[in-house]
């Protein structure tokens, strides 16, 4: 049918509805077929890549806690050489 036909036989309201509500379905389709799915994979994507940050800063903490330790463990020795040469210089 010809579109000039339809607005003579049912008005040009009904038929600009019509047509919306074609475009809405299309819309709705597209969505629900193409986009979903994907949006689906790319927040399982988004999930592994949260966890894997997690991991990540969780290994900086515990890098750092041992860093620390060694910092202390060489300050701590340090100051005991320190102390022995202290000791050494008044036993002379």
């Amino acid at each position: 049918m010809d579109l000039v036909t339809l607005v003579n036989q049912y008005g040009l309201p009904i038929v600009v509805a019509g047509g919306m509500g074609y475009f809405i379905f299309f819309i709705w389709k597209y969505v629900t077929t193409k986009i979903k799915p994907k949006l689906g994979a790319t927040f399982g994507v988004l999930v592994a890549l949260i966890d894997r940050i997690r991991m990540l800063d969780n290994d900086l903490i515990r890098l750092e806690q041992k860093l620390n330790v060694f910092i202390e463990m060489k300050e701590e020795l340090q100051i005991e050489e320190l102390k022995d040469i202290k000791h050494d210089k008044q036993k002379k």
